[in-house]
């Protein structure tokens, strides 16, 4: 049976990284310093350092939490009973665009805020994004190879390579969303994405 000091400290570690992940989906991982994180968690700076030995260890285990929301909930989508694979992943790009808008993420957009910004800054933070989005775009592949096997759609390359363009695609729109303040690149990347994919309109 487990302690009954185990539920709280599980509690009290997912909070410090929700509160972190909502800061740094809106600042970045280097314009948030501790302070804030633990002013906005509520929690003293000891909580901090029993859970972490340091802010790269953090922002490795931010990452790692966010990712293995983020893979459940594509692994939902792409499971969703009673559509064909092309109409879950197109349900799956549209929850794209939904998330990662230019308005409040509500920390949903951290790999896309994180990307450029920690791959510079620490190797351990750049391997734990690479692991991250490996697994998305190798949930990609695996719809994209289905979608074809039961003739939803229809792809010019590898189910892997396809996949990787994807994601580079809908990486490459968020950014640029975030720069004009519209949703124009999204609606640009979903047209190629039916293009791609030849799923219509």
């Amino acid at each position: 049976m487990p302690s009954a000091t185990a539920h709280p400290s599980n509690d009290t570690r997912d909070n410090i990284l929700a509160s972190g992940q909502r800061l740094m989906a809106s600042k970045g991982f280097s314009a948030v310093g501790l302070n804030e994180i633990l002013a906005t968690a509520g929690v003293p700076k000891g909580s901090f350092y029993h859970y972490f030995g340091s802010k790269d260890a953090f922002g490795e285990a931010l990452l790692e939490a966010y990712f293995e929301e983020y893979l459940a909930d594509i692994d939902k989508t792409l499971a969703k009973p009673g559509l064909s694979m092309a109409r879950r992943l197109m349900n799956y790009f549209a929850n794209w665009q939904d998330s990662q808008s230019f308005l409040d993420c509500q920390g949903k957009c951290l790999a896309v805020k994180l990307g450029a910004e920690v791959a510079d800054l620490s190797e351990t933070l750049r391997a734990a994004m690479k692991r991250g989005t490996a697994g998305i775009v190798s949930r990609l592949a695996a719809a994209i190879e289905d979608g074809v096997a039961e003739g939803s759609l229809s792809v010019d390359d590898t189910p892997q390579r396809v996949a990787q363009s994807l994601y580079q695609l809908w990486l490459g729109a968020s950014v640029m969303v975030k720069i004009v303040r519209s949703l124009q690149p999204f609606e640009t990347a979903m047209t190629t994405t039916h293009q791609i994919l030849h799923v219509p309109a």
